[in-house]
């Protein structure tokens, strides 16, 4: 039997409908290092109050982001998955590596400036120390290694910084966790533009239905140089053959290609073949997904057990901390 590297930790917002973006992005790629590694995801409520949203539904978000993740590939068997605020101790550490964190390291984050820009009525401490709670978060479970796309690579160097900040002053103790960059797609928005983003209204649900899934490919922006049927096209440039990368066959991506700058393949057509891909991947998924709606108590299991053993290694890395920083 190999054994495992390490932990490895990533976090989860629930921050509405998970799309094909994030799976692409994300998820497909945990699932795929859980042979690797002990993988403990997190659903960051905490994370989620820094901008402006709804505490009625608060509550479904967090169970949707559990229900998407476990259907696409998080099996509890494998894994450990919870909530955040059921695990008191990520405040705690976070609180102590604020006392080690200057606030110019913060201030020159650049999701923060961007956060910043969004939300100009609500700049809070929360956007400006989120970088803080997410170095808590890695920190707290000792992992060794974080998968996380380019965007969240300054958060990381950080969390690594607040390592050795806290193992300088208060003894060897903190692993710089490092960083997993898999092999991710940049897919943007139906747009073709922007990042995918429900907020922005240019998402694909993963686990939407096939009518909807069509409705989004069908307006989703291609190779914008090719203006009609008989014009030749890049598909280096077209969104939607980024997706294709994700879901479709070397067969298929082969035939797209030639299709496309030749233009023997129209548009839509080549989104139709890209609705099918999609179909195969994710009806699973939705099945799955439905069974764990029709019990919400098996969810809310997986959750609290998840919850139980993070907590366990969480209180045994705090007794450590407190006892470095003299407090107990």
């Amino acid at each position: 039997m190999t054994l495992k590297k390490g932990v490895i930790f990533s976090g989860i917002q629930p921050s509405g409908t998970i799309h094909v973006g994030n799976y692409l992005g994300a998820i497909r790629n945990w699932v795929a290092l859980l042979p690797e590694y002990e993988g403990i995801f997190c659903i960051v409520d905490y994370h989620a109050i820094t901008v402006p949203y709804d505490p009625a539904a608060m509550q479904e978000r967090i169970f949707d982001a559990a229900v998407v993740n476990i259907s696409c590939g998080l099996d509890p068997g494998k894994c450990s998955l919870f909530v955040q605020s059921e695990v008191p101790e990520h405040t705690e550490l976070a609180w102590i590596l604020n006392c080690i964190t200057p606030i110019g390291e913060l201030e020159r984050m650049t999701q923060f400036k961007t956060k910043s820009e969004q939300h100009r009525d609500s700049v809070n401490m929360g956007l400006l120390d989120y970088p803080v709670l997410q170095a808590a978060d890695i920190l707290l479970y000792k992992a060794v290694a974080v998968p996380v796309g380019e965007d969240q690579a300054q958060h990381l160097e950080l969390s690594r910084e607040i390592a050795r900040k806290f193992n300088r002053r208060f003894g060897d103790f903190f692993p710089e966790p490092a960083t997993l960059f898999s092999e991710t797609l940049k897919v943007l928005g139906v747009d073709g533009k922007s990042k995918m983003s429900k907020s922005m209204g240019n998402d694909i649900g993963i686990l939407a239905d096939p009518k909807e899934v069509w409705e989004r490919l069908r307006i989703s922006v291609t190779d914008e140089n090719r203006k009609r049927r008989q014009d030749p096209g890049d598909p280096a440039v077209c969104n939607v053959f980024t997706m294709h990368k994700g879901f479709s066959r070397a067969g298929d991506l082969a035939i797209i290609q030639a299709g496309c700058r030749n233009a023997t393949l129209g548009c839509v057509d080549c989104k139709k073949i890209l609705r099918d891909r999609i179909e195969e991947l994710v009806a699973p998924f939705r099945e799955k997904a439905a069974e764990l709606r029709a019990n919400p108590a098996l969810v809310r299991g997986v959750l609290a057990e998840g919850a139980a053993r993070c907590r366990k290694i969480a209180q045994k890395t705090m007794e450590q901390v407190r006892s470095r920083i003299g407090l107990r």
